[in-house]
């Protein structure tokens, strides 16, 4: 069961009687003071500022605002609501700041080691006999010293300009910089401890606008466009919640499918008649719901609540109806014929078709640009793409599959990372993409399966790119697929010799973590010539990988890794 909101058309103020606009602005009034009045009440008392009274609030409510039961439910519901949200918000920000906590205390300890190595050299300068660690960037060469960055390398002449143009600048940087990132540690954890002990309260009609009344030149010059937009924002809208038990489905409001009459009572008792009210995209659905309503004699057992909203928007009013429906019926679920698996991305989409065997008998990309957007854009670009994917899933009759991920920590976890990976992180409109899947994919009748991330990029990577002869990110939509399918992608017999003795016996998961961890320097493009045969055992890493496929970094790499006892 989903509950579905459908739009009516513009009622037009001026279209109505000035008796009808002043009884439904009083109205909105009221039910908006009443509910900031509920969720202050209960933020005083969370607080501890206000002892919790023995009258309910919705008696409070109801005889403070001289409310019937009817609208001081919605209210006190509405509350309820806003109250949730908060406290989900509240843990979202939480998990935040424990990922930022996180990865400022890794640049603190990566500072401070750098700080140390350098005052290690600037000690050694002192003393007259410079000396350099192995592994620094900073060597001395012949009676030149240099600094070896990735793309150039710096030349000092003598000891003096070393000293004082690049030792004591680095030190003094550093030194600048571990206070900043104490500074920002410290401020997380007075958030994090603010957000655990204290209850936040709640700005109706946002902080946004609140803060614009004083930063906007707009509103500066012309405050009575000010308060008419708070007042739409902090008075504009007003959900009424639904009865099963009531003749067709609510209370207060009254819809007559047949002649498209809206009728509802306002606070002050007044009757308000609404004509020509329509539903352009589900007139359907409403006239069903609130029909089969009408008919029904048990209500109390079989009924369905018909909820309605009413919003201001200045010249003229939107309605909505509320009303919960039965999913789609012959929804495309069997697996028996293959899934589809899609990697989302941030420019496109990877699309993998299996069959019910676990092979893959098509694959493909559909590309997209999002960069320089704005979210508008961006909403109509994606929902474009999706309905291209959902009418391939229709057309092919089976299930689309794709990854339950959780973008919220990877967008704030490596502030310090590669700036361009972080630009497409930001950039990445998960969320977007999820929400207009489900929501065509519902439309037409196609089932969302959603698997577990892990490893899938990398499974795809090592093992099926160069099998199928098919990019990273499509190998990965082929092992999303074949995982909704049930089929298990163990490590090639090639590999288990990589993987260290400790993990021999763990989930294949945690294997291919030790091995594409080990790899992780290797690029992608050098997986397309990985040697996947069928040898017991391999003891060199370079094994792996045919003569001239490598470049010198990753032989460097390698070679590291076959150094180490615990790959042997």
């Amino acid at each position: 069961m989903t509950t579905k909101a459908y739009f009516s058309n513009r009622i037009y103020k001026k279209d109505l009687p000035t008796g009808f606009v002043e009884s439904t602005q009083h109205t909105l009034r009221i039910f908006n003071q009443a509910k900031h009045f509920r969720v202050q009440e209960e933020i005083r008392e969370l607080r501890g500022v206000k002892e919790k009274q023995e009258t309910s609030l919705h008696q409070r409510v109801k005889r403070r605002y001289h409310l019937n039961d009817y609208y001081a439910n919605s209210v006190v519901q509405a509350g309820k609501a806003l109250l949730s949200s908060q406290q989900e918000l509240t843990k979202m920000y939480l998990t935040i700041k424990e990922e930022q906590q996180k990865a400022t205390k890794k640049k603190v300890k990566t500072t401070k080691s750098r700080l140390t190595t350098l005052r290690k050299i600037k000690a050694s300068f002192v003393k007259g006999k410079p000396k350099f660690n192995k592994t620094s960037p900073e060597q001395q060469k012949g009676r030149y010293f240099v600094v070896e960055y990735k793309g150039k390398t710096d030349l000092y002449h003598n000891h003096y300009d070393f000293e004082h143009l690049y030792l004591d600048v680095q030190l003094e940087r550093l030194e600048a910089r571990l206070g900043r990132l104490m500074f920002k540690l410290d401020r997380i954890q007075k958030q994090k401890k603010t957000l655990t002990t204290k209850q936040k309260g709640i700005c109706f009609g946002s902080k946004k606008l609140a803060k614009a009344r004083t930063t906007l030149e707009h509103y500066e010059n012309n405050p009575t466009s000010w308060q008419e937009d708070w007042s739409l924002a902090r008075y504009g809208k007003m959900t009424i919640s639904g009865r099963k038990d009531a003749k067709d489905g609510n209370f207060v409001f009254h819809y007559n499918p047949f002649n498209r009459t809206l009728i509802f009572k306002t606070i002050d008792e007044t009757v308000v008649s609404w004509d020509n009210v329509t539903f352009p995209y589900g007139q359907e659905n409403v006239d069903k719901a609130i029909s089969t309503q009408l008919q029904l004699k048990d209500k109390k057992k079989f009924g369905q609540p018909i909820g309605w909203s009413l919003e201001d928007h200045g010249d003229y009013y939107i309605v909505k109806c509320l009303i919960d429906l039965e999913p789609t019926p012959f929804v495309n679920y069997a697996k028996t014929e293959g899934v589809i698996g899609v990697d989302l991305n941030v420019d496109h989409f990877a699309i993998s078709t299996i069959n019910g065997i676990g092979q893959l008998t098509d694959s493909f990309c559909m590309k997209f640009d999002l960069h320089g957007k704005t979210s508008g854009q961006v909403i109509k670009i994606i929902e474009a793409e999706v309905m291209g994917l959902i009418d391939y899933a229709a057309q092919h009759h089976k299930p689309i599959v794709i990854e339950k991920l959780n973008t919220t920590k990877a967008k704030v976890k490596t502030p310090y990372g590669n700036k361009k990976a972080n630009r497409l992180k930001s950039q990445f409109a998960y969320k977007i993409m999820i929400t207009a899947i489900k929501s065509r994919a519902e439309k037409m009748g196609v089932e969302v399966l959603e698997v577990n991330p892990a490893y899938t990029s990398q499974i795809g990577k090592m093992k099926y790119m160069r099998r199928l002869g098919i990019s990273i990110h499509e190998s990965a939509s082929y092992v999303i697929a074949r995982r909704a399918m049930g089929f298990k992608e163990k490590l090639p017999p090639v590999l288990h010799s990589f993987v260290p003795e400790k993990k021999q016996g763990l989930h294949h998961w945690a294997q291919w973590a030790a091995v594409s961890s080990s790899l992780s320097f290797v690029q992608v493009c050098t997986f397309y010539k990985i040697e996947l045969s069928d040898q017991s055992r391999v003891n060199k890493w370079r094994s792996l990988f045919p003569q001239g496929a490598l470049l010198d970094f990753e032989i460097i790499g390698l070679s590291r890794l076959e150094s180490r006892k615990s790959n042997i």
